[in-house]
């Protein structure tokens, strides 16, 4: 079984697998963990040049694992979820003795001591992490560029940006360089680049799955914000991995001891989804607006029932995330940068100058937004005791140009306005995920959002499958 895919063999048909039907067919001796390392391998060494998506391919660690794995399977060792996976992990999450220096000259060297919580989980269930990946510095971008790695590009248009922060992770996974991995989101990072590579993700409830050893710490004001989850090829994969990533860690100040649901479709048809196509603020493509249409008459068929509904408050979210996100960061930022301001990437310079032109933040303010925050919530889920599910764009545009990314109005995909369909749900604490539906006239994929209630991540995943089987993604064709 010790075989090694060669440029001859079909590594395309092993890197197009999902990761539940790879741990299937080494459970079933159909394939080696060796030969699915091999082919993952040599398909970042196919790709990875044009992508820029991994920071570091951890290649001969990642063999020895797949021997070992391999050996497990041979002696019948007991089976594990995710025995022989090729994952793969953002550089903001700490890997033992991988960089993690989420983008930035201000950490660069740094390496990390030992696994976040999550990781160490998913490596107990048999994943294999081949590498970590890009992320714009310190994550304060919706595109990814840094001056460690460079720029990342998008696998369906090398001219465009796979999103960010989770850019990395979403280029890796949408090519086939790896069959899973895992994101962050404090206003969008997974769930937008999920969007503009054509593959799904998923923002789970804050401290579902424990952020401990991420970096920047999701820690005051950033823990109501701030998550990490997974960013997969199919629903199912999210099932799975948020299935052995979740649960509770004293190191995550929001962790709660809360099981997973299980809810299937059957059991979703009795719920009542709300749709909207523009949240009255940022104004979306054609394309985007008829996606969140196509999948609501998609369910609507299906059985399930579906009216349009906007929920109430949501532009006081986007300005409340607003504080948090862009005036606190700030806070934080400053006082990292200070003497050391040649260091930092024009997009931090950009942020903070944007920053540096609201009102400051004071104790006053910060408590205002925290307690109207809380308000705003349970006005949220009030309404939602009506539509406990919600279909959304995830941002008002597909993936745009490099040179189009940016903070302000000066910017063509201006953040604070192109980015706000994600953005409230952040604020808001709600779990959502992202699943591919329709395409741009460029042929760029578009993906809906589900939001749900809190620790509901089986309702809306649930929401997500139906999605899936009547929208089949297809791949970008590098």
């Amino acid at each position: 079984m010790d075989a090694v895919i060669t440029p001859n063999m079909h590594v395309a048909s092993v890197t197009d697998l999902s990761a539940s039907a790879i741990a299937q067919l080494i459970l079933q001796k159909k394939l080696s963990p060796v030969e699915v390392m091999d082919a993952h391998l040599l398909r970042i060494e196919q790709l990875n040049p044009k992508i820029n998506a991994f920071v570091h391919v951890d290649a001969e660690r990642a063999r020895s694992q797949a021997k070992g794995a391999e050996a497990a399977l041979m002696r019948g060792v007991e089976a594990r979820p995710l025995l022989g996976v090729p994952i793969s992990i953002k550089s903001s999450i700490d890997v033992q003795g991988l960089p993690c220096e989420a983008g930035s000259r201000l950490r660069d060297g740094f390496v990390a001591s030992q696994d976040a919580t999550l990781v160490a989980r998913l490596k107990n269930a048999g994943a294999i992490v081949i590498g970590n990946t890009s992320t714009p510095e310190l994550l304060m971008a919706y595109h990814t560029d840094n001056l460690l790695q460079g720029r990342t590009n998008n696998p369906w248009d090398l001219s465009r940006t796979p999103g960010g922060s989770s850019g990395g992770e979403a280029a890796a996974i949408a090519c086939g360089m790896s069959a899973a991995g895992i994101g962050s989101d404090g206003g969008g990072s997974i769930r937008v680049p999920a969007h503009f590579c054509g593959i799904c993700g998923l923002k789970p409830t804050p401290g579902r799955i424990p952020a401990t050893g991420h970096y920047p710490p999701c820690g005051g004001p950033f823990s109501l914000i701030g998550v990490v989850g997974p960013m997969t090829r199919t629903v199912e994969d999210l099932q799975l991995m948020l299935a052995v990533a979740a649960g509770y860690d004293p190191g995550d100040p929001v962790s709660a001891p809360v099981p997973l649901g299980t809810t299937d479709e059957f059991q979703a048809k009795k719920l009542r989804i709300g749709y909207y196509e523009d949240d009255g603020y940022s104004s979306p493509t054609r394309e985007t607006r008829a996606a969140v249409q196509a999948a609501a008459n998609a369910l609507k068929d299906a059985g399930f029932e579906v009216e349009p509904f906007r929920p109430d408050g949501l532009d006081q979210a986007r300005e409340l995330w607003a504080v948090i996100f862009v005036d606190a960061s700030a806070m934080v930022l400053n006082s990292m940068v200070e003497g050391r301001e040649h260091e930092i990437s024009a997009n931090t310079k950009q942020f903070l100058a944007v920053a540096d032109e609201r009102p400051s933040l004071t104790g006053n303010r910060l408590l205002n937004t925290l307690t109207e925050r809380d308000r705003l919530r349970s006005q949220l889920l009030a309404q939602m005791e009506q539509f406990p599910v919600l279909l959304s764009p995830v941002c008002s545009i597909p993936a745009f140009h490099h040179q189009d990314g940016g903070w302000g109005p000066t910017c063509a995909s201006d953040y604070l306005h192109t980015m706000t369909y994600s953005q409230h749900y952040n604020l808001l604490g709600n779990p959502a995920a992202v699943v591919p539906v329709g395409k741009s006239p460029e042929g760029l994929p578009i993906g809906v959002q589900i939001i749900g209630r809190p620790y509901r991540e089986d309702e809306i995943l649930a929401v997500a499958s139906a999605l899936e089987h009547r929208f089949m993604p297809t791949r970008p064709s590098l």
